[in-house]
């Protein structure tokens, strides 16, 4: 499954495979494609150089890549203090409310929450690109659009090529326009933050747009049929995350959100500004459920929301509410059936491909198999 684009990068498949698992990514490159490792929960850069370091041991002299969440235009003076006072008393008293309806206990004393959704703040986006920028990595992808222009720079002057994710062609163009060297078109069928536009119909839409940059579709693929189509569509490779939660190496923190993933449909997702006020595809639950309802207060929007609902998740999470327990992921939840490894996935991608660019070119004539 090579293309351009993954000559380029030295990688025998064009499949990137996004992960925040130092050990998904590490097993994504080892295994022919290219590992990209989420740095958004990583507000201490010494927890970042740390799982650098490990995938540089554990890498093979493969290359991988970085994604990072990083506003194109800068908030001067904000700090977390300030964004938490903006959180208005009855949205917290929602959260309370909630909690206590399903009965989930408190975080014991001195306990911090868990991951806090600050990535996307000036200061730590910077503070992770300063560590990063000193590890070899070929690729730097920004989940929210165009990096600022002296990030941007930056990579180039060390020769790291830069994605940025698009969920319309008009994105794309504005990406185009600001340097970069790869759009991920994200179709509405992907985890995590996604527009509106279905994967059939943007991927092909982004191609022409910035032609002649190369494209990587995302949302919906899981398949070596799949990628095949991708490919057929204009892409110069796949950009794959949820397919990586259910793997053997991935570190999910709860046994029953894998239990969830594994019994999920690909109707059992939603579309829901719960997690970060922004329009995030996750499992449904009686979380998002709550959120969306009539009931609800309605979401902030981000980073506030984010903000308010990070002890909540905490919790729910560490004592495994099941009604209330979700994560993002994409609509291709419905073929993650069974616990696999990085390189059994890679196994099916690529015999899967193999299989629907044979039987094309029977359809073509151009196969006497």
């Amino acid at each position: 499954m090579q293309t351009e684009l993954s000559k380029t990068l030295g990688v025998e498949h064009a499949v990137f495979g996004f992960t925040p698992f130092p050990a998904v990514a590490a097993a994504i490159s080892r295994a022919g494609g290219f590992g990209v490792l989420g740095a958004v929960r990583y507000t201490a850069p010494e927890d970042l150089k740390r799982d650098l370091d490990w995938i540089e041991e554990h890498v093979d002299g493969k290359p991988y890549g970085l994604d990072v969440v990083m506003p194109a235009k800068k908030v001067e003076g904000v700090t977390e203090a300030d964004v938490e006072a903006m959180i208005p008393e009855g949205h917290r008293q929602f959260v309370r409310d909630t909690l206590a309806k399903y009965g989930v206990p408190e975080l014991a004393d001195g306990e911090a929450s868990g991951w806090r959704i600050t990535g996307w703040m000036e200061q730590v986006a910077r503070t992770q690109l300063d560590v990063a920028f000193d590890y070899p990595i070929r690729l730097l992808a920004n989940a929210l659009g165009s990096p600022p222009a002296d990030v941007v720079d930056r990579a180039h002057d060390q020769d790291i090529l830069v994605a940025a994710l698009a969920g319309s062609a008009r994105h794309a163009v504005k990406h185009r326009d600001a340097g970069i060297d790869i759009v991920v078109a994200q179709g509405y069928e992907a985890g995590g933050h996604t527009g509106e536009i279905a994967t059939m119909v943007l991927t092909p839409e982004v191609v022409d747009a910035v032609a002649p940059l190369p494209v990587l579709a995302a949302g919906g693929i899981g398949s070596g049929r799949q990628v095949a189509a991708a490919l057929s569509l204009g892409a110069q490779g796949v950009w794959l995350g949820s397919m990586w939660l259910t793997v053997t190496e991935a570190d999910l923190s709860s046994p029953a959100v894998t239990r969830k993933l594994l019994a999920a449909g690909s109707g059992d997702t939603v579309r829901s500004r719960a997690l970060t006020g922004k329009p995030a595809r996750q499992l449904r639950t009686e979380w998002t459920d709550a959120w969306d309802g009539a009931n609800g207060p309605g979401t902030l929007p981000m980073p506030l929301q984010g903000l308010l609902v990070a002890e909540a998740l905490t919790r729910i999470q560490k004592y495994e509410v099941e009604p209330l327990l979700g994560t993002p992921v994409g609509q291709i939840v419905g073929r993650m059936t069974a616990e696999r490894s990085v390189q059994a996935v890679f196994d099916d991608l690529t015999r899967g491909f193999e299989q629907t660019v044979d039987r094309i070119n029977r359809i073509a004539g151009r196969s006497g198999k």
